[in-house]
Parts: C-alpha cells; structure tokens; sequence
C-alpha cells in the first residue's frame, strides 16, 4: 500500500467520515489537523477552532466518529488504488506539503500526487484560460508559458483543453517543469481523455499530476472549482490568457484575489472582456502586456517555502 504513516492515516480517516451523508468540512480539516495532538483532540470530538463553521460541523462530527471504522476501511481501499497507480501522498502534517498552498484558508487536507514534488515549484504561476481558445489565445499562452521557464518559473495548469493544454504542452517542448492539477482522483481516468498522453508527457518531461481528491474519484462538475482553488493556491499568481464572463478561468482569478495572490490578466483580455476590465480597475487584478510585468511581482522560492516551513512550526506549537 501507498506509504502512509500514522497520522496521515488518522488525518484521512477524519476526511472520510460521514454522517447522514454529510462530512466535516475538509477546509476545516486542513486548518486544525496539522499536529499529532490536534488529530487526538478531533478524534475525541472536539473541533479546535472556535468559528461558526467549526460549530456547526461539531455535531457531524461527533455523529460520524460512530463510524470510524467505516472510514478507516474507505481509506485503506482508497490508499491501495493510489499505490497500484503509483502515487505518493503528502498532507498538512507533513513539512514537504506544497508551501504556497500553507497560505490559504480553503487548503486541501491531502494531495496525491505522480511525478516528484520540488521546492522550486514556490516560484510558480498558473497560465489558465477558456477551453474553447482562439488561435491567437492558444499562441499568447505557450508564449508566456515559453518564457516563464527561460525564467526558472513552474508553470501549473489545470489539464483542461484550450489554454491549459496549450501551456502544458509549450513547458515541455522547451524543457521546463509543469504541474496540472487534476479535477479528478490520481488513480480515476485522465479527464479530458484526449489529454491523458499529454499527462504521460508531462510525468516523462519531470513534471507531476496533483490530485485534492480521494484517489478513485471521477470527474463532476463540483470538482472543477475546487481544482482552481489548488491551482491558485500552489501559485505566487494566476495569469489569465483568454477568459470569458462564464469560463473557470474568471472564477480562477477570483479565487487568486482572494488568496492573496497576484493575478494577472493579459491586455488583450482586458480590452474584450468588461469582467476583466473591471477587476483591474478595481485594483484586484494587473494589467500585463509583457513577461516582465509578471515576472517583476514573482518572489523567490525559498522565501516561499521557508514561510511555509514557519507556519507549519506555528501548527505544531499549537499557536
């Protein structure tokens, strides 16, 4: 079985539990299970936040402990579909867990993962946008992503058609290093199909697939969202290529400004899209029209993940 220490599994066993066909939120999860000793106290029925998301899921809680060992049992099944597609896990107790994912209120309680997690993914942008491209949009995109690795950046996407791929498939060409993040389980069928060798290219080119969910979870239309939530998380910044008012990639930004990450929305973008121009114009998003724009606001990777590594400590003091 996938190797999975003690915590980790007593960490996967909370996010497995139900009760009345609900479970405890997982946000809340990856917030307060950081520490050997937080785990005992939820194990115990007890929430060690004080918030009204934490109060309202104590009573699931403690309903759902009653079956525990139906979640042990989840999980274990769970941990042997990762290993026979050769995952790995990292969680929230762990210090190699993503550092610039440490730094958001919705982090993910787990990730499993192909390919290698790498320090120098901290100094990383997502390049997103609709899946239905125009050919100038396909061409900004791997030209952007082109220059972020001539820059050391790791360029993250989403494995969707249209932009996602066309950044993908240009980090390779050129020898750098790309993360997507999957909308489905690790261990679930390459969703779209038509992007599974595109997958195998990334993991052959030294990139990696990151999966937030249990490992044979297929694709829905709720596992979208949450896959833009990883995918600004694990960023410095997003920037947008080519996006419409109803495209993923807008909700994307969103999402990133309220990370607290930078976002980034190409001029050609802006000048079509009224979404677009009035999140600049707002001061929620930059304008850019150069590699440089962005690559001016990008910090360094190991300030990144030496933060994360400080809030980790903070967790485990229990502050």
């Amino acid at each position: 079985m996938v190797s999975v220490t003690p915590e980790q599994a007593d960490l996967l066993a909370i996010c497995a539990l139900r009760a009345h066909n609900k479970s405890v939120d997982w946000n809340l999860i990856a917030r307060t299970c950081q520490s050997r000793e937080a785990l005992d106290i939820v194990l115990g029925g007890d929430l060690p936040e004080d918030s009204p998301i934490a109060r309202r899921n104590q009573p699931v809680l403690r309903e759902a402990l009653q079956h525990l060992d139906d979640a042990r049992a989840r999980v274990a099944a769970e941990c042997v579909a990762a290993e026979k597609a050769g995952a790995r896990l990292v969680t929230v107790l762990d210090p190699d867990y993503p550092a610039n994912l440490r730094f958001i209120p919705n982090l993910p309680p787990f990730l499993f993962y192909l390919g290698d997690l790498q320090e120098r993914d901290a100094r990383s942008a997502a390049v997103v946008g609709t899946r239905n491209a125009s050919e100038d949009g396909l061409r900004r995109a791997a030209r952007m992503a082109r220059g972020l690795v001539e820059n050391d950046v790791v360029v993250f996407s989403g494995l969707a058609k249209g932009i996602d791929t066309a950044a993908h498939d240009a980090t390779v060409e050129v020898g750098g290093r790309t993360v997507a993040v999957m909308g489905t389980g690790i261990a679930a069928r390459v969703y779209p199909a038509q992007n599974r060798p595109l997958a195998a290219r990334i993991l052959e080119a030294g990139g990696a697939l990151l999966s937030q969910f249990w490992p044979t979870s297929s694709a829905a239309t709720w596992t979208f969202p949450r896959r833009n939530v990883v995918t600004s998380g694990s960023t410095m910044g997003s920037i947008v290529i080519e996006a419409s008012s109803t495209s993923g990639a807008k909700m994307q930004a969103r999402i990133a400004h309220e990370h607290g990450k930078h976002v980034f929305l190409l001029k050609s973008l802006a000048t079509r899209e009224a979404w677009a121009e009035r999140m600049i114009a707002e001061h929620r998003a930059v304008e850019v029209s150069e590699l440089s724009d962005v690559l001016e606001l990008l910090g360094k990777a190991k300030r990144v993940q030496k933060a994360g590594q400080q809030r980790l400590q903070l967790a485990l003091a229990g502050l």
